[in-house]
């Protein structure tokens, strides 16, 4: 299940506590019912140290025990300038007096119940504070369960069915969040014990249904969010499209186990057609991950995700972290490809047929997707180095060049052999951040031949602007023949540099027709 709900699972308990209170005071106390009203309210405000409100109850006795109450909200005591931690419009408690007496309730249900979870405190500064409330915790919990002296009451079923669950951000300019559970079923809900559950409910971004089921408790009264909690979960049918520039559909299946306010969390997923948009191609995706979530803002540090697609696997490590006073959450990663494949990540980035290059790749960048609702090619922040081994174009005419420059570079054009298919290798360092690719240091090897170019691609229009050398290590006149070889002969020496031929370059145009020509301009510049 999504990390950032499992909060709201310990304070259901809350509720079931509420209906164990109102049942122990039901065997003690006159059957009025505005006294047993006063009575209930009074003792919870009192267990919970809370604001308690309650309108109407109702108690029948024969032949079962059967109590309806509506009108309950728990407020923070004192704490009116946030909403009530939980509200019910209606709840139902069946018991019979065999469990009773053995203080079982049988079933209780809370139609439109509402938890609304404020930010938590923390004194993560100061230890002792912190120690001291985990000592006192526990015992608190299990004193909220004897509402009288004498074992506490042990609720067999809890259902809430079609209820929600807001959090409250501590930034009071961001949005809550509402997360709407279809069903909610607990068992043996007490104080001092560990309670089985299991929901289902609908996951805001990206919208999709889990499923979950595991256990919780002992509740701690006085901090929830030391809690502890278990379980496992599916997540289904959860569609990408919500988020601008890819698209998708994932499931997701795992485990979780720690306290409701950090949560180790791990998984795997698996979308069989994601897609980023620019490509318009769809490749098989899959990860394992492993994470801790802090459930009191719900920033998540991804310990670790293994991720697969076609022949290319990647390493990640990093978080998914609040940002104040903007809407949404900033990605921050640490990503390594290796081993990797050109071609896969090509046909995730460009809209051709096939790939315009294959090859072996290692690449290793920082990875920033800041908040916002921009396509994500538009936001998408990268910053990196990479190396690809034999790289070849699948171009026939581009690659035929490749291998006629690599000919001309070694100075054999005049053997009559024929022309060898050369590999190519490419490494460099590269930056991408408002559409723009900027490649720095790029270096390009075939045999023969030398390329180091800088420059800048833009992705949406797919435009080139670059500036290098070309260094070969035949002379100008060896890279021809006939006549041509003879009149370049006079310019060698202009382009001979400490035993190498040094060529400037320009590269310009666009990704389907680019062009190449010398830099005139720069073959006279002293240094260039």
């Amino acid at each position: 299940m999504t990390p950032r709900t499992r909060r709201w699972i310990g304070f259901l308990a809350v509720a079931g506590l509420v209906v164990a209170v109102f049942v122990s005071l039901a065997l003690r106390i006159p059957l009025s019912s505005e006294n047993l009203r006063a009575r209930v309210v009074a003792t919870l405000a009192d267990r919970l140290d809370s604001e308690v409100e309650l309108g109407e109850l109702t108690l029948r006795v024969f032949p079962r025990l059967h109590a309806v109450g509506t009108g309950l909200a728990i407020h923070h005591k004192g704490r009116r300038d946030v909403p009530p931690l939980i509200s019910a419009d209606k709840f139902t408690v069946d018991a019979d007096l065999l469990g009773l007496w053995r203080r079982h309730v049988a079933y209780v249900r809370l139609d439109g119940l509402k938890i609304q979870v404020p930010p938590g405190q923390h004194h993560e500064d100061d230890p002792e504070k912190e120690a001291a409330k985990d000592a006192k915790s526990l015992p608190l919990a299990i004193q909220a369960g004897h509402v009288a002296a004498g074992r506490q009451v042990v609720i067999d079923v809890v259902e809430a069915p079609e209820s929600a669950v807001i959090i409250i951000p501590r930034n009071p300019e961001k949005t809550p969040k509402t997360w709407s559970l279809h069903t909610l079923r607990v068992h043996s809900v007490g104080a001092n014990t560990a309670m089985p559950f299991e929901a289902q409910l609908t996951n805001g971004v990206p919208p999709g249904q889990i499923a979950t089921q595991g256990s919780f408790g002992p509740w701690h009264r006085d901090d929830p969010g030391h809690t502890p909690v278990n379980g496992a979960f599916t997540f289904k049918d959860a569609d990408l499209g919500v988020f601008k520039g890819i698209s998708g559909i994932l499931s997701a299946k795992g485990t979780y186990t720690g306290r409701l306010e950090t949560i180790d969390v791990r998984g795997e997923t698996e979308t069989p057609d994601f897609m980023v948009s620019i490509s318009g191609h769809k490749v098989p995706l899959r990860t394992k991950y492993h994470a801790i979530v802090d459930g009191t803002n719900g920033d998540t540090t991804l310990e670790r995700i293994d991720a697969s697609f076609l022949n290319t696997s990647l390493v990640a490590k990093g978080g998914v972290y609040d940002v104040k006073g903007v809407k949404g959450r900033r990605v921050s990663l640490d990503v390594a490809m290796n081993p990797a494949r050109l071609e896969d990540v090509m046909k995730l980035a460009v809209k051709t047929p096939q790939p315009p290059m294959t090859g072996a790749l290692r690449l290793k960048t920082k990875f920033e997707l800041p908040p916002g609702d921009q396509d994500v090619v538009d936001k998408l922040r990268l910053d990196g180095d990479f190396a690809i081994a034999g790289g070849r174009f699948t171009d026939t005419d581009v690659q035929r060049k490749i291998n006629e420059m690599s000919v001309r570079a070694t100075g054999k054009t005049g053997d009559g052999g024929a022309t060898p298919k050369v590999a190519s290798d490419f490494s460099g360092r590269f930056a991408l951040g408002n559409d723009v690719l900027t490649l720095q240091r790029l270096t390009f090897n075939i045999p023969g031949a030398v390329v180091e170019l800088n420059g800048q691609y833009v992705l949406q229009r797919e435009t080139l602007a670059f500036l290098g050398s070309l260094f070969m290590d035949a002379k100008v006149s060896e890279a021809t023949t006939g006549w041509k070889s003879v009149l370049l002969k006079m310019v060698d020496p202009l382009f001979r540099k400490n035993g190498q031929t040094v060529i400037p370059l320009k590269i310009g145009g666009t990704r389907s027709a680019p062009s190449f020509g010398m830099d005139v301009g720069r073959v006279f510049k002293r240094g260039s």
